[in-house]
């Protein structure tokens, strides 16, 4: 089970066969790595079924090989043209996921991939970068000058890119971290690290297309992958607004806004994470939230139909399909920018 959505397992996977099953979304949200928040968002987890589902047919038409196998409805398998509502199950192929093992702030990937064999999940997110919002941790590792952008220092406005950047970061770790080359590699195991950018600029590419169509503007984003027989599929869930952050006439567009929200309403509790995150550090231990003396209050009814519209609007605009009873992207995104 994950923060946001829950496995159902018909056939397990094994050393040299994947099995099937199916992720279920929910209405619930994270943030900060905090895991389940205290409330919901109504029809959140359809919207990110749909995104997914759809960009995942965009992948396998351009010929990207990945784990989906459509959308469940009333226990049928189906391409999402054919769901009549919005879908919060999604039938997928499951890879072999091993254990772990970690003392304290040490990870121990060698035997994660003796597990794992020739059929895994590949313990690395893959992130790409084609602009700088407000909020990217790109901001407080680098400076712009290290992208070739003719800047002192960052800007409070976005700034564009003008070669996407592609980074590498842990999956499993209790808080993740960002991984120079070498690392990585390491930790990709049979999977070579050139194939897994090459890969990720690809998907890239066709979801900045889609979203430019739909009059989004696609920031950044980021893939998880497995390896089965010596070929990379695209794995979890691809170009959402968990995933990935959009923008639609220069106001944020995706779970950045819940981010930015809890940095200004609970202040307290947002530096009570960062203290907890560095504390742990410190002390060479995985798990921080032992370490926060403080919880995230629940949202307003308000703020979190403000939220809902923005989820189910913007699902409607990038799919070009009225599948939410929502109203128009326009409308929805000058109540996030009220918020």
């Amino acid at each position: 089970m994950t923060s946001v959505k829950e496995f159902r397992i018909e056939s397990e996977p094994t050393d040299d066969s994947l099995g099937r099953g199916a992720f279920v979304f929910t209405d619930d949200y994270s943030v900060f790595d905090w895991g389940k928040m205290p409330d919901q968002i109504p029809q959140k987890g359809a919207s990110l079924c749909t995104m997914g589902a759809f960009n995942f047919e965009l992948l396998e038409s351009a010929g990207v090989p990945t784990h989906y196998r459509g959308v469940v409805e009333r226990g049928d398998v189906r391409p999402l043209e054919a769901a009549t509502e919005p879908p919060v199950e999604m039938a997928i192929d499951l890879t072999q996921v091993p254990d772990l093992p970690n003392e304290g702030r040490t990870y121990d990937y060698d035997r994660y991939h003796d597990v794992a064999g020739e059929n895994y999940l590949i313990p690395l997110e893959i992130v790409f970068r084609n602009r700088v919002p407000e909020g990217s941790s790109l901001r407080r590792r680098t400076e712009p000058v290290d992208h070739g952008l003719d800047l002192e220092e960052w800007p409070d406005e976005a700034v564009d890119l003008d070669e996407p950047v592609v980074e590498f970061s842990t999956k499993y770790e209790e808080s993740d971290r960002y991984l120079d080359r070498e690392e990585a590699d390491v930790i990709a195991g049979r999977a070579g690290i050139e194939d897994l950018e090459s890969l990720a600029r690809q998907v890239n590419r066709i979801v900045t297309k889609q979203a430019e169509e739909a009059g989004l503007d696609h920031q950044d984003g980021k893939i998880e992958c497995l390896y089965v027989d010596g070929e990379i599929r695209v794995a979890d869930v691809v170009g959402t607004f968990d995933e990935n952050r959009f923008s639609y006439e220069g106001t944020q567009l995706s779970k950045e806004v819940l981010r930015q929200y809890h940095k200004r309403t609970q202040p307290e509790w947002v530096q009570a994470v960062e203290a907890a995150k560095a504390q742990a550090k410190r002390e060479g231990i995985a798990d921080w939230r032992s370490r926060c003396d403080r919880d995230p209050e629940p949202l307003d009814d308000d703020v979190l139909e403000v939220a809902r519209d923005m989820y189910c609007a913007g699902t409607n605009a990038y799919v070009r399909r009225d599948l939410f009873d929502a109203p128009p992207l326009s409308s929805a995104i000058g109540a996030v920018s009220r918020l």
